[in-house]
C-alpha cells in the first residue's frame, strides 16, 4: 500500500491485446493521486500484443508459455515460473487483465485478497472464457462487467464493482464486447486505485469498496 515514499507496486498479467492495462497505464498517467504503479506485466504468450505497451513505457516483462494439453504437472510447473518471475518484481497487489489461465491457491495465497479480476458479465452470471457469447445466446436485455477479487474458483471471488452494458437489438459479440471493454476500462483502473489507498473491506463475501477519489495532489506530494 502507498507510503510517503513507496507507491503501491502493481503486477499485470495478460493474455492479448492489454487494452485494460493500457487503460490502467492511462489512469495511472493521468492521475498523481493513483496510489500506485505497475512494476512488472506479465504474460502466458510470448506473441500478446498488449507487451508493446509495457515495453513502450519501459516495464519489465515476464512470459511463462504454457503449451497446449499440458498435464497437471506441467501446469503446476508453468504456474510455480510465473508466481516467482512476477514475485521478484515484488509487487503488492496483482491484477488480470485479460489473463486467460486459472490460478491455483498456491499462486493465490503469495497476494491474499490482493489479486483482482475484470469479467465481461455482470457475476454470477455467465462464469468462464466466453461470458459475452453466452449472454447474447441467452437473450439477456443486460449484461456487463464486473470487477472481484480472484479465489480458487473460476469468476467467483468477492465483487467490488459492477455497472450493467444494455444488449442492443441486432447486437454481435464483437460490439458488444467493444462496449463492455468500454467500461472496464473506467471501472478497473478505479477499483485498483482504490486497492492502493486500501479502501476495500471484506466481510466474508462482501466487499465493501471506497471508489471515491481523494482531493487532487501532485505526485511530488505524494511520493517527495
Amino acid at each position: 500500500m502507498p507510503t510517503a515514499t513507496r507507491p503501491t507496486r502493481l503486477a499485470v498479467l495478460i493474455s492479448g491485446g492489454g487494452s485494460n492495462l493500457r487503460a490502467l497505464l492511462d489512469a495511472i498517467t493521468a492521475d498523481a493521486g493513483f496510489g500506485g504503479e505497475v512494476v512488472v506485466v506479465g504474460a502466458d504468450r510470448a506473441d500478446a500484443t498488449g507487451l508493446d505497451h509495457a515495453q513502450a513505457a519501459g516495464i519489465p516483462v515476464v512470459v511463462e508459455e504454457l503449451a497446449r494439453g499440458a498435464d497437471a504437472a506441467s501446469r503446476g510447473a508453468w504456474e510455480h515460473r510465473l508466481a516467482e518471475g512476477v514475485a521478484a518484481h515484488d509487487p503488492d497487489v496483482v491484477v488480470l487483465a485479460g489473463f486467460m489461465r486459472i490460478l491455483s491457491g498456491r499462486f493465490l495465497d503469495r497476494w491474499p485478497d490482493r489479486v483482482v479480476n475484470t469479467h465481461p458479465s455482470l457475476l454470477p452470471a455467465f462464469r468462464g472464457a466466453h461470458a459475452v457469447r453466452a449472454a447474447i445466446e441467452h437473450g439477456v436485455k443486460v449484461t456487463g462487467c464486473t470487477v472481484h477479487l480472484v479465489d480458487e474458483e473460476v469468476d467467483h471471488g468477492p465483487i467490488l464493482a459492477q455497472e450493467a452494458v444494455p444488449v442492443l437489438p441486432g447486437d454481435t459479440e464483437v460490439a458488444l464486447h467493444e462496449r463492455i471493454k468500454a467500461v472496464e476500462h473506467r471501472l478497473l483502473p478505479a477499483c485498483v486505485r482504490a486497492l492502493c489507498h486500501d479502501r476495500v473491506r471484506l466481510v466474508g463475501r462482501h466487499a465493501q469498496v471506497d471508489l471515491a477519489p481523494e482531493q487532487p495532489t501532485t505526485r511530488q506530494e505524494l511520493y517527495p
